[in-house]
């Protein structure tokens, strides 16, 4: 945004103008209220085809959904096994360069499965605390709204949030840098992303996790997380499935 005093670029977290010092608190706000409004009438225009779902005049079906971070920890689930296959990929790395010095032995075997263990104890305890720290600060919901139509999906998490999940992920990757930590940075910079898109002509494979309201949509590179409510679950799953490849559909529906 632009400070209406002087007309410096301003960032959208501060209230005083860096440059002119003026108060801007109140230019921010009616800016946060435009953009909620441009959602909500987004949300509103068109055909409505259930509670949440509209399609609308672009042809685009949207629904916006609210996860409850606690009730469905999905997300802390992902994180949790992002942070287990970089370790495990570490582990084999190092089982293998034991192997090749001739250190393999059956002791060494036993030590470094104790430590694995332990590892992945610590490794969930800490996830975990950081995942608590995340809810908190995202008010103990992920909200993103969806957009579909026949050539693919799109997962845009509120601008609000986004903002936030920014800051998160230059924090992670900050200290990860300085720890020497790769994982940490690693995780950082994918905690960025706010938005997620799928063409359905390219997803490689659809997986449902019905109980969870989930719906991932996997290209080769790229990983969507469709959610939607139960009542809803069926029409976007199906809308999904009509339009990507058949090797990409599950063989059995969950």
């Amino acid at each position: 945004m632009f400070c209406p005093f002087c007309g410096s670029h301003q960032d959208e977290n501060l209230h005083f103008c860096k440059d002119c010092g003026a108060d801007i608190s109140s230019v921010i706000d009616e800016q946060t209220k435009k953009r909620k409004t441009a959602v909500r009438k987004t949300l509103n225009e068109g055909q409505r085809i259930s509670e949440h779902i509209i399609l609308c005049d672009d042809g685009k079906y949207r629904w916006n959904y609210d996860l409850n971070l606690l009730k469905n920890p999905v997300i802390y689930f992902l994180i949790w096994k992002i942070f287990f296959f970089i370790f495990l990929g570490i582990f084999i790395f190092v089982f293998i360069a034991d192997a090749f010095r001739d250190n393999l032995d059956f002791e060494t075997i036993i030590d470094n499965l104790k430590f694995c263990g332990y590892f992945m104890i610590g490794m969930t305890i800490v996830t975990a605390l950081g995942y608590l720290i995340y809810a908190a600060i995202m008010g103990g919901k992920y909200s993103v709204i969806f957009e579909m139509d026949e050539n693919g999906i799109t997962h845009k998490q509120i601008p609000e949030q986004a903002k936030k999940a920014m800051k998160i992920s230059r924090s992670a990757f900050v200290a990860g840098a300085l720890t020497g930590n790769l994982s940490t940075m690693g995780a950082g910079l994918n905690s960025a992303r706010s938005e997620m898109s799928s063409d359905f002509k390219i997803v490689r494979k659809v997986k449902v996790r019905r109980k969870f309201g989930l719906i991932k949509v996997n290209e080769l590179f790229e990983k969507n997380q469709v959610y939607a409510y139960p009542e809803d679950f069926d029409f976007v799953l199906n809308y999904i499935l009509d339009r990507v490849p058949e090797s990409a559909r599950p063989k059995k529906n969950k």
